[in-house]
């Protein structure tokens, strides 16, 4: 009769592989107006790569935009690719500054700030590694448009030089996406990803501005829940962005693992529901099945496991570096066993150099 228990991990499956499928039949419309945006980027550091993907927002094909950047010091060495960007892009309405604002969260402190100067209406947020296409923002803002979208966010896929970072990468495409594609399906539609977070000022402002969010460690996930108790709905565009992973060392990529697994606990402030993430975990109840025996469960419930993380990584992203490690699955899923254990135990996380404890709520205090 335990064999019928296995059918639960086995439906997630079934549920994320239709979620994936029925995100490829999605097309957004094409935008019928352009109003001009202020893109804010908060900026830590360079990385191989951060120079290309400022690039790529400088290339957008739109019509009225400005790309306004915060480092936290002067002598940040990100200053120096946002003052080579102003010299390489001339005809582009480029302004950076070093931040003022102190908060929890830096992020936000530097955004604070930045929105002071910002010149426009509709305003977008993203991480500073993420590298966009050409018309990224004529994609993301048709759906704006459309009542009663408040926030517009993205999916991403991850690029890596490192062994860490691809393996990070390989969770991102293949466990990720698929949840975050099945999080409608059992009631869980305010998120947003700081890959991309457009929205209104009017509607930022009526949630008490950046300033409500600066006591947070996951700044993308309070917007979009903020946004939506305004009434708005928050849309997971069909554009797809690409972000880089840095972790030198398997030390950094468990410590950014181990942040995320107790960033998402925090958030929202939901135990029950962070406990209950094992039933995602078809491959290590794969290995349960084997060990006891019944090899067709085992089969079947990988089988639907790594169909899942094909349709994901393939038609889905085109991940061309996810497709060519989907060999380490097995191993990616039971690191990602692992970090869920480390994510309930404990409060401590690493961000930006900084040592912190989580509240149950989310909220940054200092160690």
């Amino acid at each position: 009769m335990i064999e019928w228990l296995f059918a639960i991990p086995a439906a997630y499956q079934g549920i994320a592989l239709a979620a994936v499928l029925a995100r490829l039949r999605k097309v957004d419309p094409p935008a019928a107006e352009f109003p001009p945006v202020s893109v804010l980027k908060a900026l830590r550091g360079t990385e191989p790569g951060s120079y290309e993907a400022l690039c790529s927002h400088a290339e957008q094909n739109y019509p009225n935009f400005e790309l306004l950047f915060s480092v936290g010091d002067a002598n940040d060495p990100a200053l120096g690719e946002v003052k080579r960007l102003a010299r390489d892009y001339p005809d582009v309405q480029i302004r950076f500054i070093v931040r003022q604002t102190q908060a929890p969260n830096h992020k936000v402190a530097s955004l604070i700030d930045l929105e002071k100067l910002a010149r426009h209406e509709v305003i977008l947020v993203n991480d500073g590694d993420i590298h966009v296409e050409q018309k990224y923002l004529q994609n993301i803002v048709a759906m704006l448009n459309v009542p009663p979208t408040g926030l517009v966010t993205c999916l991403y896929k991850a690029r890596a030089t490192t062994t860490p970072g691809w393996f990070e990468a390989l969770g991102v495409a293949t466990d990720f996406v698929p949840s975050a594609l099945v999080a409608p399906f059992v009631g869980v539609s305010e998120f947003a990803l700081g890959s991309t977070m457009l929205f209104r000022r009017a509607d930022l402002e009526a949630i008490g501005g950046f300033e409500a969010l600066g006591d947070y460690i996951s700044d993308d996930y309070q917007l979009g829940l903020k946004i939506s108790k305004l009434g708005r709905r928050i849309h997971l565009s069909t554009e797809i962005v690409e972000t880089s992973l840095s972790a030198a060392t398997w030390k950094e990529a468990w410590s950014h693992q181990v942040r995320w697994a107790r960033t998402i606990k925090a958030s929202r402030g939901d135990l029950i529901g962070y406990l209950g993430l094992p039933v995602t975990f078809a491959t290590l109840w794969s290995i349960v099945a084997a060990a006891f025996g019944w090899w067709s469960i085992a089969t079947w419930l990988f089988a639907l496991r790594f169909a899942v993380a094909l349709a994901a990584a393939g038609p889905l992203l085109k991940d061309e570096a996810a497709l060519r490690h989907i060999w380490a699955l097995p191993l990616r899923d039971l690191w990602g066993s692992a970090v869920w254990v480390a994510g309930v135990v404990g409060r401590k996380v690493e961000w930006g150099g900084r040592q912190m404890r989580l509240t149950p709520d989310g909220k940054i205090r200092p160690e």
